[in-house]
């Protein structure tokens, strides 16, 4: 089985190691600055921040657990990844419990999107669902281990996202639906992670080609045409339910 040269990622095959390269430029110059922009709007006090918090925790906490759990060949980084990890874990814990899902109404406007989102948690949930069912399926039909499996014992992100992240998607799209507020506490950390996939796959993409993978044309424009849409699409819903959010609810905000 060819390794990935003889950098961090050495153990790894060539399309996961080079891939863990494109994740890790996103968490770099995309992941850090929105954790460090929301938590300072976070401390002052910022409805809006701590909605972004809890999505940008939610990506360091997917990363994280991926790296710490299995979708990565062991490093000599593995101690710090397991820190990330449990750093995370119980930050985005207290963040996201800290806004009172019951009260969160209270700081909508009337104009606060609803179908939208809704319907399109659950056609993120659905896509999700089939992009990552195709290759364990395939395995399965055919009597063979996965294309992509190499070394590892699992598909750690296809588990992780069938058994959590879609889920959660239809979860919060129904409850967005009944006009429960929790729907929108938790498709903010949804969609954030969401809009993160477009300059992900992107990365990935780029530092796979040079790392001599091949791609068909379309295997590249297609992934990356699909998740841009969809990126955009989560970056719009995101705008629109955070304009429509207020920092104080009507009844303190009428006192001001």
């Amino acid at each position: 089985m060819e390794m990935y040269g003889r950098g961090l990622y050495r153990y790894d095959t060539p399309f996961v190691g080079a891939g863990n390269r494109g994740t890790d430029v996103v968490t770099l110059f995309l992941g850090i600055p929105l954790l460090v922009v929301s938590t300072v709007l976070y401390r002052r006090g910022s409805l809006r921040g701590g909605l972004l918090l809890t999505g940008a925790l939610t990506w360091f906490l997917y990363v994280s657990a991926s790296y710490a759990l299995g979708a990565v060949a062991y490093n000599n980084l593995f101690l710090v990844y397991v820190a990330l990890f449990s750093a995370s874990l119980f930050a985005f814990v207290p963040a996201f419990t800290s806004i009172d899902a019951h009260a969160l109404s209270s700081y909508f406007s009337s104009r606060m999107p609803r179908r939208g989102p809704a319907f399109f948690m659950f056609a993120s949930g659905l896509l999700t669902l089939f992009v990552w069912l195709i290759e364990p399926t395939t395995a399965l039909i055919q009597g063979r281990p996965p294309e992509h499996l190499g070394p590892y014992s699992t598909l750690f992100t296809n588990a992780v996202d069938m058994a959590i992240i879609v889920p959660a998607a239809f979860v919060a799209g129904g409850l967005i639906l009944g006009r429960n507020p929790l729907g929108y506490l938790m498709a903010v950390p949804l969609l954030v992670l969401e809009a993160m996939l477009a300059p992900l796959i992107m990365a990935q993409t780029v530092s796979q080609v040079q790392a001599g993978v091949s791609f068909t044309p379309g295997e590249m424009v297609g992934p990356i045409a699909g998740f841009v849409v969809l990126g955009l699409l989560a970056i719009w819903f995101i705008v629109a339910i955070l304009r429509n959010i207020s920092e104080f609810a009507p009844s303190r905000a009428a006192h001001s």
